[in-house]
């Protein structure tokens, strides 16, 4: 079995690949990535080696690219590939209109045209909006789709164009609307690797605002591992949330942090909160327990010991990161407001 993987070099497409080829869930995987900002070839070291992985460099804005990708077929494409970070689509949102909207349709396009088997699409729970923190629901797959931000109106758009190719062309699809990743290898610009190796440098944890924002976590693995349940048990057309069912507050997040690495919480520095800031997310994963048999597995409290160790057995993985570009994207965004260096 073929699988095409877009995004495969970055934090959860990674995951998948090492998972996918280490664990033998299907035979060859062609990895398209365009080795921006956070696609790192660190992340797919693991499976050099292995027979069955390819890597292209190319982006999906691309459609060349995507159909050098796919010249050969594929049993399925795993979608991955997005520009997904909130605070860089308010600085500017045509890269993720490009990249998450255009990118997209151009790998709709190329899967009817080399009649891929199945489209998997990664999607995020930011395409429902925020919740209340006093409400008690969680959005399900029947919810309205509100983003509030441009990073999440261009994934609802994406996950628009993804459904619609199934109701007009019959392409078989399957939409996947995660909570929030976390785990090895994730970039340090995200909120728990940013934290834990601030914590680990001695510097400070800038918190947005009152740090009472709710987000559902998810260890990246088990995301993975759903994916796998709905490219094999998910119904043609539809659409499953992967729930990690841990919802948290930031600074309930940033308190363990600084307990697991051993730091003062005197660390802990509001900033001002971004625009738009959504209070509360939460997803109702019922739908994929019941017909994926997923489960999302031990709450964030018991992976975080083991997240911590692998950020601080792996300094040189971020170390070069944190010293590279993205330092100069860290200074626009936190050092200005709360005095780190």
């Amino acid at each position: 079995m073929r699988w095409v993987v877009t995004g495969g070099a970055g934090f959860i497409g990674s995951n998948f690949v090492r998972r996918a080829l280490l664990e033998e869930w299907c035979d060859e995987i062609i990895v398209l990535d365009a080795l921006t900002y956070a696609g790192n070839m660190e992340n797919l070291k693991p499976v050099f080696e292995h027979p069955g992985f390819t890597f292209i460099h190319g982006n999906i804005i691309r459609a060349d690219d995507v159909d050098k990708a796919l010249r050969d077929g594929a049993d399925a494409i795993f979608h991955f590939a997005a520009e997904s970070h909130v605070d860089r689509s308010i600085e500017s949102a045509l890269p993720f209109v490009e990249t998450n909207v255009v990118g997209t349709q151009n790998l709709i396009d190329a899967a009817r045209k080399h009649k891929v088997g199945r489209f998997m699409h990664v999607s995020t729970d930011e395409v429902y909006g925020s919740l209340e923190l006093e409400d008690q629901k969680r959005f399900s797959e029947e919810s309205a789709l509100e983003p509030t931000s441009p990073y999440a109106a261009s994934k609802t758009s994406s996950d628009l164009l993804v459904l619609a190719a199934h109701k007009t062309y019959g392409l078989n699809t399957i939409v996947t609307r995660c909570s929030n990743n976390y785990g090895p290898y994730q970039f340090p610009e995200k909120f728990i690797p940013l934290f834990i190796t601030n914590a680990l440098e001695n510097k400070p944890l800038p918190l947005y605002g009152d740090g009472k924002n709710v987000r559902d976590w998810i260890y990246v693995d088990e995301h993975s591992f759903g994916l796998k349940l709905a490219f094999e048990k998910g119904v043609n057309g539809e659409v499953y949330n992967l729930g990690g069912e841990c919802e948290r507050a930031n600074k309930d997040i940033a308190l363990a942090i600084c307990e697991v690495t051993g730091v003062g919480k005197e660390l802990i520095q509001p900033v001002e909160d971004r625009l738009a800031h959504d209070r509360r997310y939460a997803i109702e994963p019922f739908k994929a327990k019941d017909k994926l048999g997923f489960r999302a597995g031990p709450s964030i409290e018991e992976r975080l010991v083991e997240v911590v160790d692998w950020y601080r057995d792996n300094k040189e993985w971020w170390a070069n990161i944190k010293n590279g570009a993205y330092k100069d994207y860290y200074q626009r965004m936190y050092a200005q407001r709360t005095g780190a260096k």
